[in-house]
């Protein structure tokens, strides 16, 4: 049976805490559930040892109403029918390999046979084939799936474990702050799943709570950056000078279009990152949610 209450379900970014703490959501009417389920003291939620990524977690089922992953994978998913992609808006998220201060790495080209840490099906797994290619054949792009969740390849970076790792997000920020150098830009889009059935009303006043939400963090971002210690696990907060960090993720209020949905597919199929055909079978039309 369907809640009848709307799920909202923070995802690495700052738009759902601060349209939650500033009561936009109430604003707009919506009758929801605040579900948090990033923060975790000792940080087990974060660690993996196998191939699961944001592919992974859909196939599973996820539990929010409106859920966010990297474009390639949600275009992937929908068209597989694990949910929907919400077409009316998508956002922008930086993102970068670091190394440490002291690597010999200096350059993109230096990366070439790198193992680089990245979360299997993830943002980080495509954008750094698609920075790299640039600089060396595929050959070259040395993808490390091991511990790929997003803060436990942060630990590996910052314990030395790792000689590289791509993040974003505020573990982007963590490193920066720390001296981490960034050998390149990854910077990706993020697209809106919508999971179940919602009520189409509903997602409408959740994007209408996030715009306002988003004018706040780009006139006044230093007013929100704290934000970020409600999804790190705590062990990190005395270390944490989130009045250096940037705003992140930008939600950006246009159409993602067919053309965009199908190049990004036919990037994906052309890499054979599904080798073995997982990818889906629907096309645009039967992939996105009817916005009436």
């Amino acid at each position: 049976m369907k809640n009848s209450k709307f799920v909202i379900q923070p995802h690495f970014r700052l738009q759902e805490w601060v349209a939650e703490e500033k009561g936009y959501f109430k604003d707009e009417g919506l009758d929801y559930i605040f579900q948090e389920t990033i923060k975790s003291t000792d940080g087990k939620a974060h660690a993996s040892g196998d191939k699961s990524g944001a592919m992974q977690t859909f196939e599973k089922g996820r539990t929010s109403d409106v859920s966010c992953a990297c474009h390639w994978t949600v275009d992937v998913a929908a068209t597989k029918g694990h949910g929907k992609l919400y077409s009316e808006v998508y956002s922008v998220s930086p993102a970068g390999i670091f190394v440490p201060a002291d690597s010999r790495i200096k350059t993109p080209a230096d990366l070439a046979g790198v193992p680089i840490s990245v979360g299997y099906q993830s943002g980080s797994h495509y954008s750094t084939i698609q920075s790299l290619e640039p600089y060396m054949p595929a050959d070259k792009i040395n993808l490390s799936f091991v511990e790929g969740m997003l803060y436990n390849r942060m630990d590996l970076l910052l314990d030395g474990k790792v000689p590289a790792a791509a993040l974003f997000s505020g573990p982007y920020y963590m490193a920066e702050q720390l001296g981490f150098r960034k050998i390149i830009d990854t910077t990706f889009v993020i697209n809106t799943m919508l999971n179940g059935d919602p009520d189409m009303e509903d997602v409408t006043k959740f994007f209408r709570a996030i715009r306002r939400a988003q004018r706040d963090i780009d006139l006044r971002p230093d007013l929100y950056l704290h934000y970020y210690k409600n999804e790190f696990p705590e062990k990190y907060h005395a270390i944490m000078d989130t009045r250096r960090w940037g705003p992140g993720e930008r939600v950006v209020f246009e159409t993602y279009t067919k053309e965009i949905f199908e190049d990004t597919l036919k990037w994906i199929a052309d890499r054979g990152i599904f080798a073995d055909k997982g990818m889906g079978a629907g096309n645009y039309e039967s992939s996105i949610a009817r916005v009436d």
